[in-house]
Protein backbone atom coordinates (compact mmCIF):
# COMPACT_ATOMS: atom_id res chain seq x y z
CA UNK A 1 0.00 0.00 0.00
CA UNK A 2 1.85 3.51 -0.57
CA UNK A 3 1.98 6.29 1.77
CA UNK A 4 0.51 9.37 1.76
CA UNK A 5 2.28 12.22 2.29
CA UNK A 6 0.91 15.42 3.25
CA UNK A 7 2.34 19.11 2.45
CA UNK A 8 1.78 22.73 3.31
CA UNK A 9 2.88 22.77 7.07
CA UNK A 10 6.46 22.74 7.07
CA UNK A 11 9.16 22.85 3.59
CA UNK A 12 8.62 20.60 0.88
CA UNK A 13 11.74 17.89 0.34
CA UNK A 14 12.35 16.55 -3.04
CA UNK A 15 12.68 12.63 -1.92
CA UNK A 16 8.63 13.52 -0.99
CA UNK A 17 7.84 14.86 -4.30
CA UNK A 18 9.69 11.72 -5.78
CA UNK A 19 7.78 9.40 -3.24
CA UNK A 20 4.37 11.09 -5.31
CA UNK A 21 6.02 11.05 -8.76
CA UNK A 22 7.96 7.96 -9.20
CA UNK A 23 7.06 5.79 -6.39
CA UNK A 24 2.89 6.36 -6.49
CA UNK A 25 2.47 7.64 -2.70
CA UNK A 26 -0.78 9.85 -2.59
CA UNK A 27 -0.30 13.61 -1.94
CA UNK A 28 -2.97 15.64 0.29
CA UNK A 29 -2.22 19.13 1.12
CA UNK A 30 -2.83 20.37 5.20
CA UNK A 31 -5.83 22.70 6.54
CA UNK A 32 -3.68 25.56 6.51
CA UNK A 33 -2.47 25.24 2.48
CA UNK A 34 -6.11 25.10 1.87
CA UNK A 35 -6.58 27.96 3.83
CA UNK A 36 -3.71 30.36 2.05
CA UNK A 37 -5.27 29.45 -1.01
CA UNK A 38 -8.75 30.14 -0.17
CA UNK A 39 -7.49 33.96 1.41
CA UNK A 40 -5.07 34.65 -2.25
CA UNK A 41 -8.38 33.84 -4.52
CA UNK A 42 -10.12 36.49 -2.18
CA UNK A 43 -7.61 39.13 -3.19
CA UNK A 44 -8.03 38.51 -6.62
CA UNK A 45 -12.19 38.62 -6.40
CA UNK A 46 -11.12 42.07 -4.87
CA UNK A 47 -8.84 43.10 -7.65
CA UNK A 48 -11.19 41.93 -10.38
CA UNK A 49 -14.06 43.55 -8.45
CA UNK A 50 -11.97 47.32 -7.73
CA UNK A 51 -11.13 47.20 -11.31
CA UNK A 52 -7.25 47.75 -10.56
CA UNK A 53 -5.16 46.66 -13.44
CA UNK A 54 -2.98 43.89 -12.43
CA UNK A 55 -0.87 41.66 -15.31
CA UNK A 56 -2.69 38.99 -16.17
CA UNK A 57 -5.89 38.95 -14.11
CA UNK A 58 -7.16 41.57 -16.74
CA UNK A 59 -4.93 42.29 -18.58
CA UNK A 60 -3.48 40.13 -21.76
CA UNK A 61 -0.02 38.40 -21.33
CA UNK A 62 3.21 39.00 -22.68
CA UNK A 63 3.51 41.69 -25.07
CA UNK A 64 -0.02 42.52 -24.58
CA UNK A 65 0.42 43.33 -20.80
CA UNK A 66 -1.30 46.76 -21.79
CA UNK A 67 -4.62 45.18 -23.17
CA UNK A 68 -7.01 45.89 -20.30
CA UNK A 69 -10.15 43.55 -20.35
CA UNK A 70 -13.47 43.35 -19.20
CA UNK A 71 -14.40 41.18 -16.19
CA UNK A 72 -16.89 39.03 -18.54
CA UNK A 73 -13.50 38.58 -20.89
CA UNK A 74 -11.40 37.06 -17.70
CA UNK A 75 -13.16 33.28 -17.52
CA UNK A 76 -12.50 33.78 -21.52
CA UNK A 77 -8.47 34.84 -21.11
CA UNK A 78 -7.79 31.97 -19.13
CA UNK A 79 -9.22 29.25 -21.15
CA UNK A 80 -7.46 30.91 -24.46
CA UNK A 81 -4.36 31.00 -22.29
CA UNK A 82 -4.29 27.65 -22.00
CA UNK A 83 -4.94 26.45 -25.68
CA UNK A 84 -2.99 28.99 -26.99
CA UNK A 85 0.11 28.32 -24.87
CA UNK A 86 -0.20 24.60 -25.34
CA UNK A 87 1.43 23.91 -28.01
CA UNK A 88 4.48 21.73 -27.36
CA UNK A 89 6.34 19.20 -29.94
CA UNK A 90 8.39 16.16 -29.68
CA UNK A 91 8.47 12.58 -27.49
CA UNK A 92 5.57 12.80 -25.01
CA UNK A 93 6.97 13.09 -21.39
CA UNK A 94 6.90 9.75 -19.15
CA UNK A 95 4.41 9.17 -16.74
CA UNK A 96 6.86 10.05 -13.57
CA UNK A 97 8.14 13.19 -15.28
CA UNK A 98 4.41 14.64 -16.25
CA UNK A 99 3.65 14.03 -12.59
CA UNK A 100 6.69 15.25 -10.85
CA UNK A 101 5.84 18.89 -12.43
CA UNK A 102 2.62 18.31 -11.24
CA UNK A 103 3.73 17.88 -7.66
CA UNK A 104 5.49 20.80 -8.16
CA UNK A 105 2.73 23.46 -9.69
CA UNK A 106 0.60 21.97 -5.87
CA UNK A 107 3.36 22.52 -4.18
CA UNK A 108 3.60 26.51 -5.68
CA UNK A 109 -0.10 26.83 -5.42
CA UNK A 110 -0.38 25.95 -1.89
CA UNK A 111 2.16 28.76 -0.83
CA UNK A 112 -0.64 30.96 -0.79
CA UNK A 113 0.45 34.09 -3.05
CA UNK A 114 -1.17 32.72 -6.71
CA UNK A 115 -4.56 33.53 -6.26
CA UNK A 116 -5.54 30.36 -8.23
CA UNK A 117 -8.95 28.90 -7.63
CA UNK A 118 -8.37 26.19 -4.56
CA UNK A 119 -11.19 23.87 -7.04
CA UNK A 120 -8.76 23.98 -9.94
CA UNK A 121 -5.87 22.73 -7.20
CA UNK A 122 -8.20 20.33 -5.69
CA UNK A 123 -9.36 18.98 -9.59
CA UNK A 124 -5.08 19.23 -10.00
CA UNK A 125 -4.58 16.71 -6.92
CA UNK A 126 -7.60 14.41 -7.84
CA UNK A 127 -5.93 13.82 -11.48
CA UNK A 128 -2.35 13.13 -9.49
CA UNK A 129 -3.91 10.71 -6.76
CA UNK A 130 -6.16 9.01 -9.74
CA UNK A 131 -3.33 8.25 -11.72
CA UNK A 132 -4.67 10.28 -14.50
CA UNK A 133 -1.73 11.72 -16.52
CA UNK A 134 -1.88 14.39 -19.34
CA UNK A 135 0.13 13.29 -21.84
CA UNK A 136 2.84 16.45 -22.70
CA UNK A 137 4.96 16.90 -25.41
CA UNK A 138 8.90 17.32 -24.05
CA UNK A 139 9.84 20.25 -26.07
CA UNK A 140 8.56 23.72 -26.38
CA UNK A 141 9.79 25.19 -23.22
CA UNK A 142 12.21 28.16 -22.54
CA UNK A 143 11.86 27.78 -18.62
CA UNK A 144 8.03 27.40 -18.29
CA UNK A 145 4.53 27.72 -20.15
CA UNK A 146 4.24 24.86 -22.49
CA UNK A 147 4.98 21.97 -20.66
CA UNK A 148 2.02 23.19 -17.88
CA UNK A 149 -0.24 24.41 -20.48
CA UNK A 150 -1.03 20.78 -21.72
CA UNK A 151 -1.23 19.60 -18.07
CA UNK A 152 -4.21 21.94 -17.55
CA UNK A 153 -5.55 21.57 -20.53
CA UNK A 154 -6.80 17.99 -19.07
CA UNK A 155 -8.77 20.11 -16.64
CA UNK A 156 -11.33 21.45 -18.91
CA UNK A 157 -11.59 18.10 -20.67
CA UNK A 158 -9.51 18.76 -23.63
CA UNK A 159 -6.24 17.10 -25.10
CA UNK A 160 -5.16 12.93 -24.21
CA UNK A 161 -4.59 11.73 -20.48
CA UNK A 162 -3.00 8.36 -19.98
CA UNK A 163 -5.13 6.32 -17.20
CA UNK A 164 -5.24 2.56 -17.04
CA UNK A 165 -2.27 1.82 -18.89
CA UNK A 166 -4.04 3.39 -22.15
CA UNK A 167 -4.12 6.61 -23.94
CA UNK A 168 -7.51 8.04 -23.88
CA UNK A 169 -9.27 11.57 -24.25
CA UNK A 170 -9.29 13.72 -21.15
CA UNK A 171 -12.94 14.03 -21.12
CA UNK A 172 -13.30 10.21 -20.88
CA UNK A 173 -11.11 10.19 -18.02
CA UNK A 174 -12.52 12.74 -16.36
CA UNK A 175 -15.73 10.71 -16.67
CA UNK A 176 -14.35 7.54 -15.46
CA UNK A 177 -13.09 9.29 -12.31
CA UNK A 178 -15.79 11.04 -11.37
CA UNK A 179 -14.35 14.54 -11.99
CA UNK A 180 -16.06 17.71 -13.74
CA UNK A 181 -13.69 19.80 -15.88
CA UNK A 182 -13.16 22.58 -14.02
CA UNK A 183 -14.56 25.99 -14.89
CA UNK A 184 -11.87 28.47 -14.80
CA UNK A 185 -12.26 32.45 -13.37
CA UNK A 186 -10.01 35.10 -13.81
CA UNK A 187 -6.06 34.44 -13.65
CA UNK A 188 -6.55 30.71 -13.45
CA UNK A 189 -5.09 30.47 -16.83
CA UNK A 190 -2.08 32.32 -16.16
CA UNK A 191 -1.52 30.50 -12.69
CA UNK A 192 -1.37 27.24 -14.75
CA UNK A 193 1.02 28.43 -17.21
CA UNK A 194 3.01 30.08 -15.19
CA UNK A 195 5.95 29.84 -12.54
CA UNK A 196 9.10 26.89 -12.28
CA UNK A 197 7.03 23.70 -11.47
CA UNK A 198 8.27 21.86 -14.62
CA UNK A 199 11.93 22.44 -14.25
CA UNK A 200 11.86 21.66 -10.46
CA UNK A 201 9.65 18.63 -10.74
CA UNK A 202 11.70 17.29 -13.31
CA UNK A 203 14.85 18.60 -11.76
CA UNK A 204 13.74 16.55 -8.39
CA UNK A 205 13.77 13.41 -10.40
CA UNK A 206 16.92 13.37 -11.48
CA UNK A 207 18.28 14.48 -8.02
CA UNK A 208 16.68 10.78 -7.01
CA UNK A 209 18.89 9.57 -9.78
CA UNK A 210 21.91 11.04 -8.83
CA UNK A 211 21.60 10.10 -5.16
CA UNK A 212 21.76 6.90 -6.22
CA UNK A 213 24.30 7.19 -8.60
CA UNK A 214 26.82 8.25 -6.43
CA UNK A 215 26.34 5.26 -3.99
CA UNK A 216 26.49 2.76 -6.52
CA UNK A 217 29.37 4.84 -8.46
CA UNK A 218 31.40 3.87 -4.96
CA UNK A 219 30.81 0.56 -5.15
CA UNK A 220 31.68 -0.37 -9.03
CA UNK A 221 34.57 2.01 -8.48
CA UNK A 222 35.32 -0.53 -5.26
CA UNK A 223 35.26 -3.52 -7.40
CA UNK A 224 37.59 -2.18 -10.55
CA UNK A 225 40.04 -0.78 -7.73
CA UNK A 226 40.03 -3.97 -5.85
CA UNK A 227 40.85 -6.28 -9.38
CA UNK A 228 43.33 -3.47 -10.98
CA UNK A 229 45.03 -4.27 -7.39
CA UNK A 230 45.19 -0.44 -5.97
CA UNK A 231 47.24 0.55 -3.71
CA UNK A 232 45.08 0.71 -0.30
CA UNK A 233 47.46 3.65 1.41
CA UNK A 234 45.65 6.10 -1.38
CA UNK A 235 42.62 5.84 0.66
CA UNK A 236 44.36 6.48 4.24
CA UNK A 237 41.82 8.17 6.03
CA UNK A 238 44.47 10.76 8.04
CA UNK A 239 44.99 11.56 4.53
CA UNK A 240 41.53 11.97 3.19
CA UNK A 241 41.25 14.57 6.61
CA UNK A 242 43.21 16.73 4.87
CA UNK A 243 41.16 17.27 2.20
CA UNK A 244 38.47 19.81 3.72
CA UNK A 245 35.87 18.33 1.84
CA UNK A 246 32.88 16.07 3.29
CA UNK A 247 32.21 14.32 -0.40
CA UNK A 248 36.01 13.47 -0.20
CA UNK A 249 35.69 12.16 3.60
CA UNK A 250 32.19 10.17 2.73
CA UNK A 251 33.34 8.00 -0.14
CA UNK A 252 36.83 7.57 1.38
CA UNK A 253 34.76 5.80 4.12
CA UNK A 254 32.74 3.55 2.19
CA UNK A 255 35.21 3.00 0.34
CA UNK A 256 37.48 1.71 3.23
CA UNK A 257 34.43 -0.37 4.62
CA UNK A 258 33.46 -1.89 0.95
CA UNK A 259 36.92 -2.73 0.66
CA UNK A 260 37.45 -4.46 4.16
CA UNK A 261 38.80 -7.61 4.70
CA UNK A 262 40.15 -8.02 0.63
CA UNK A 263 42.62 -10.72 0.65
CA UNK A 264 43.10 -9.34 -3.03
CA UNK A 265 44.23 -5.66 -1.69
CA UNK A 266 46.05 -6.92 0.94
CA UNK A 267 48.13 -9.42 -1.17
CA UNK A 268 48.91 -6.36 -3.59
CA UNK A 269 50.18 -3.89 -0.95
CA UNK A 270 53.41 -2.71 -2.75
CA UNK A 271 53.39 -3.94 -6.00
CA UNK A 272 53.54 -0.24 -7.91
CA UNK A 273 54.54 3.04 -5.68
CA UNK A 274 50.87 4.77 -6.93
CA UNK A 275 48.31 4.29 -9.56
CA UNK A 276 46.39 5.76 -12.09
CA UNK A 277 44.55 8.91 -11.45
CA UNK A 278 41.28 7.22 -12.66
CA UNK A 279 42.34 4.32 -9.63
CA UNK A 280 43.55 6.86 -6.59
CA UNK A 281 41.75 9.88 -7.15
CA UNK A 282 38.24 7.63 -6.34
CA UNK A 283 37.33 9.85 -3.23
CA UNK A 284 38.63 12.95 -4.61
CA UNK A 285 36.56 12.84 -7.79
CA UNK A 286 33.67 11.34 -6.20
CA UNK A 287 33.73 13.59 -3.51
CA UNK A 288 33.76 16.51 -5.66
CA UNK A 289 30.20 15.03 -7.74
CA UNK A 290 28.82 14.56 -4.06
CA UNK A 291 29.20 18.10 -2.82
CA UNK A 292 28.31 19.49 -6.43
CA UNK A 293 24.79 17.53 -5.62
CA UNK A 294 24.80 18.64 -2.33
CA UNK A 295 24.86 22.45 -3.19
CA UNK A 296 22.18 21.39 -6.88
CA UNK A 297 19.98 19.94 -4.22
CA UNK A 298 19.27 22.75 -1.68
CA UNK A 299 18.87 24.99 -4.83
CA UNK A 300 16.26 22.78 -6.08
CA UNK A 301 14.92 22.07 -2.83
CA UNK A 302 14.92 26.42 -2.35
CA UNK A 303 13.03 26.55 -5.58
CA UNK A 304 10.23 24.19 -4.79
CA UNK A 305 9.48 25.84 -1.41
CA UNK A 306 9.39 29.21 -3.29
CA UNK A 307 6.75 30.77 -4.72
CA UNK A 308 7.14 31.46 -8.54
CA UNK A 309 3.57 33.18 -9.86
CA UNK A 310 3.58 36.30 -11.64
CA UNK A 311 1.85 38.52 -10.43
CA UNK A 312 1.96 37.73 -7.15
CA UNK A 313 -0.90 38.85 -4.38
CA UNK A 314 0.17 39.36 -1.26
CA UNK A 315 -1.71 40.57 2.25
CA UNK A 316 -5.37 40.14 2.77
CA UNK A 317 -8.52 40.69 1.07
CA UNK A 318 -8.88 44.03 2.71
CA UNK A 319 -5.15 45.31 2.49
CA UNK A 320 -3.76 43.59 -0.73
CA UNK A 321 -1.11 43.87 -2.69
CA UNK A 322 -0.78 42.58 -6.29
CA UNK A 323 2.71 42.37 -7.27
CA UNK A 324 4.32 41.97 -11.02
CA UNK A 325 7.63 40.60 -10.78
CA UNK A 326 9.94 37.99 -12.23
CA UNK A 327 9.71 35.17 -9.63
CA UNK A 328 9.00 32.60 -12.42
CA UNK A 329 12.73 33.18 -13.79
CA UNK A 330 14.13 29.77 -12.94
CA UNK A 331 17.98 30.45 -13.08
CA UNK A 332 18.34 29.04 -9.77
CA UNK A 333 17.46 25.74 -10.72
CA UNK A 334 18.52 26.20 -14.42
CA UNK A 335 22.17 27.02 -12.70
CA UNK A 336 21.71 23.78 -10.08
CA UNK A 337 20.53 21.31 -13.09
CA UNK A 338 23.96 22.56 -15.20
CA UNK A 339 26.14 21.84 -12.14
CA UNK A 340 24.82 18.90 -11.49
CA UNK A 341 25.17 17.44 -14.90
CA UNK A 342 28.20 18.92 -14.93
CA UNK A 343 29.08 16.04 -11.82
CA UNK A 344 27.38 13.17 -13.38
CA UNK A 345 29.44 13.35 -16.71
CA UNK A 346 32.69 13.43 -14.58
CA UNK A 347 31.28 10.69 -12.73
CA UNK A 348 30.79 8.37 -16.06
CA UNK A 349 33.66 9.73 -17.45
CA UNK A 350 35.87 8.19 -14.61
CA UNK A 351 34.31 5.07 -14.45
CA UNK A 352 34.99 4.75 -18.44
CA UNK A 353 38.58 5.09 -17.86
CA UNK A 354 38.93 2.60 -15.10
CA UNK A 355 36.64 -0.14 -17.14
CA UNK A 356 38.82 0.65 -19.81
CA UNK A 357 41.94 -0.09 -17.72
CA UNK A 358 40.17 -3.32 -17.00
CA UNK A 359 40.15 -4.69 -20.76
CA UNK A 360 43.46 -4.12 -21.45
CA UNK A 361 45.88 -6.39 -20.66
CA UNK A 362 49.00 -3.84 -20.47
CA UNK A 363 47.70 -2.13 -17.28
CA UNK A 364 45.10 -4.80 -15.99
CA UNK A 365 47.33 -7.60 -15.25
CA UNK A 366 44.50 -9.61 -16.47
CA UNK A 367 42.99 -12.10 -19.48
CA UNK A 368 42.71 -9.37 -22.92
CA UNK A 369 38.83 -8.44 -22.70
CA UNK A 370 38.15 -10.30 -19.66
CA UNK A 371 37.27 -13.61 -21.66
CA UNK A 372 39.32 -17.07 -20.92
CA UNK A 373 40.15 -17.53 -24.66
CA UNK A 374 40.62 -14.08 -26.66
CA UNK A 375 40.81 -14.32 -30.29
CA UNK A 376 37.82 -16.80 -31.19
CA UNK A 377 35.83 -14.45 -28.26
CA UNK A 378 35.77 -11.09 -28.41
CA UNK A 379 34.93 -10.67 -24.44
CA UNK A 380 34.04 -6.99 -23.19
CA UNK A 381 36.04 -5.04 -26.14
CA UNK A 382 33.23 -3.85 -27.40
CA UNK A 383 31.53 -2.97 -24.25
CA UNK A 384 34.37 -0.46 -23.63
CA UNK A 385 33.13 1.28 -26.89
CA UNK A 386 29.78 1.53 -25.69
CA UNK A 387 30.61 3.46 -22.54
CA UNK A 388 33.02 5.19 -24.41
CA UNK A 389 29.70 6.74 -26.81
CA UNK A 390 28.02 7.44 -24.00
CA UNK A 391 30.39 9.21 -22.46
CA UNK A 392 31.01 11.42 -25.36
CA UNK A 393 27.20 12.06 -25.76
CA UNK A 394 27.66 13.44 -21.80
CA UNK A 395 29.93 15.80 -22.61
CA UNK A 396 27.43 17.49 -24.76
CA UNK A 397 24.93 17.28 -22.56
CA UNK A 398 26.72 18.99 -19.84
CA UNK A 399 27.43 21.77 -21.65
CA UNK A 400 25.24 24.71 -19.79
CA UNK A 401 21.55 25.51 -20.76
CA UNK A 402 21.08 28.13 -19.38
CA UNK A 403 23.48 30.41 -21.03
CA UNK A 404 21.13 29.79 -24.17
CA UNK A 405 19.42 32.87 -24.43
CA UNK A 406 17.26 34.08 -26.51
CA UNK A 407 14.40 36.46 -26.71
CA UNK A 408 10.68 35.80 -26.80
CA UNK A 409 7.23 37.89 -26.36
CA UNK A 410 7.99 40.75 -28.51
CA UNK A 411 11.03 41.93 -26.05
CA UNK A 412 9.08 41.51 -23.11
CA UNK A 413 10.60 38.71 -22.15
CA UNK A 414 14.70 39.20 -23.44
CA UNK A 415 16.06 37.17 -21.28
CA UNK A 416 15.31 33.31 -20.37
CA UNK A 417 16.74 30.49 -18.05
CA UNK A 418 15.96 27.30 -20.03
CA UNK A 419 15.46 25.77 -17.03
CA UNK A 420 12.99 22.91 -18.61
CA UNK A 421 15.85 22.18 -21.16
CA UNK A 422 18.49 22.07 -18.45
CA UNK A 423 16.43 19.76 -16.20
CA UNK A 424 15.53 17.19 -19.13
CA UNK A 425 18.93 16.98 -20.87
CA UNK A 426 19.91 16.03 -17.01
CA UNK A 427 17.70 13.39 -17.00
CA UNK A 428 18.72 11.80 -20.14
CA UNK A 429 22.47 12.19 -18.63
CA UNK A 430 21.43 10.42 -15.38
CA UNK A 431 20.00 7.33 -17.96
CA UNK A 432 23.30 7.24 -19.52
CA UNK A 433 25.48 6.96 -16.69
CA UNK A 434 23.59 4.02 -15.15
CA UNK A 435 24.32 2.58 -18.48
CA UNK A 436 28.25 3.34 -17.76
CA UNK A 437 28.22 2.50 -14.39
CA UNK A 438 26.50 -1.13 -15.83
CA UNK A 439 29.22 -1.55 -17.38
CA UNK A 440 31.83 -0.81 -15.21
CA UNK A 441 29.87 -3.36 -12.71
CA UNK A 442 29.68 -6.21 -15.32
CA UNK A 443 33.78 -6.12 -16.40
CA UNK A 444 34.78 -5.36 -12.49
CA UNK A 445 32.93 -8.35 -11.75
CA UNK A 446 34.16 -10.72 -14.16
CA UNK A 447 37.63 -9.19 -13.58
CA UNK A 448 37.27 -10.39 -10.22
CA UNK A 449 36.13 -13.69 -10.82
CA UNK A 450 39.37 -14.60 -12.44
CA UNK A 451 41.15 -13.14 -9.08
CA UNK A 452 38.89 -15.49 -7.25
CA UNK A 453 35.57 -14.06 -5.68
CA UNK A 454 36.19 -15.12 -2.40
CA UNK A 455 39.16 -13.10 -1.91
CA UNK A 456 37.01 -10.18 -2.32
CA UNK A 457 36.54 -7.26 0.15
CA UNK A 458 33.12 -7.71 2.36
CA UNK A 459 31.51 -4.97 0.60
CA UNK A 460 32.94 -6.00 -3.23
CA UNK A 461 32.01 -9.40 -2.40
CA UNK A 462 27.83 -8.47 -1.48
CA UNK A 463 28.65 -6.68 -4.88
CA UNK A 464 29.53 -9.86 -6.99
CA UNK A 465 26.55 -11.71 -5.65
CA UNK A 466 24.05 -9.54 -6.25
CA UNK A 467 24.47 -9.09 -9.89
CA UNK A 468 25.11 -12.86 -10.49
CA UNK A 469 21.91 -13.47 -9.20
CA UNK A 470 20.70 -11.99 -12.75
CA UNK A 471 24.33 -12.35 -14.55
CA UNK A 472 26.32 -15.35 -14.94
CA UNK A 473 30.00 -15.24 -15.46
CA UNK A 474 31.16 -15.15 -19.21
CA UNK A 475 32.95 -18.07 -20.81
CA UNK A 476 32.12 -17.66 -23.85
CA UNK A 477 30.58 -14.82 -26.13
CA UNK A 478 27.03 -14.47 -25.66
CA UNK A 479 24.59 -11.72 -26.21
CA UNK A 480 25.61 -8.89 -24.30
CA UNK A 481 22.98 -6.63 -24.55
CA UNK A 482 20.46 -7.89 -22.64
CA UNK A 483 23.03 -8.28 -20.03
CA UNK A 484 23.86 -4.58 -19.71
CA UNK A 485 19.90 -4.21 -19.34
CA UNK A 486 19.88 -6.94 -16.93
CA UNK A 487 22.71 -5.08 -14.90
CA UNK A 488 20.78 -1.75 -15.18
CA UNK A 489 18.29 -3.08 -13.53
CA UNK A 490 19.89 -4.81 -10.72
CA UNK A 491 21.22 -0.77 -10.02
CA UNK A 492 17.63 0.62 -10.16
CA UNK A 493 16.36 -1.94 -7.91
CA UNK A 494 18.84 -2.27 -4.98
CA UNK A 495 20.55 -0.58 -2.70
CA UNK A 496 23.64 -1.88 -1.26
CA UNK A 497 24.32 -1.14 2.18
CA UNK A 498 28.13 0.15 3.21
CA UNK A 499 28.08 -0.01 7.20
CA UNK A 500 31.55 0.05 9.47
Amino acid sequence: MNNEIVWGDASFTWPSLVRVARYGDRLVLSPSAWLRMKTSRRIVEQIVASGTRAYGVNTGLGALCNVVLPPTDLATLSRNTLMSHACGVGPILTTEQTRAIMCAAIANYSQGKSGIQPTVVEALLALLNTHVTPCVPSQGSVGYLTHMAHIALALIGMGDVEYGGEVIPASQALERIGLEPVTLGAKDGLCLVNGTPCMTGLSCLALDDASRLFDWADVTAAMSFEALRGQFVAFDAEILALKRSPGVQLVGQRLRTLLAASQIIADSEGIRTQDALSIRSIPQIHGACRDQFCFAAQRIEMELNSATDNPLVLGTPEHWRVVSQANPHGETVAMAADSLALALCELGGVAERRLDRLINPLVSGLPPFLVSEPGVNSGMMIAQYVAASLCGENRQLAQPAVIDNFVTSGLQEDHLSMGTSAALKLLKLAENVWHILAIEYLLAAQALDFLGSENTGQGTRQAVALLRGSVAVWKEDRWLAPEIARAVRVLKENTLTVSE
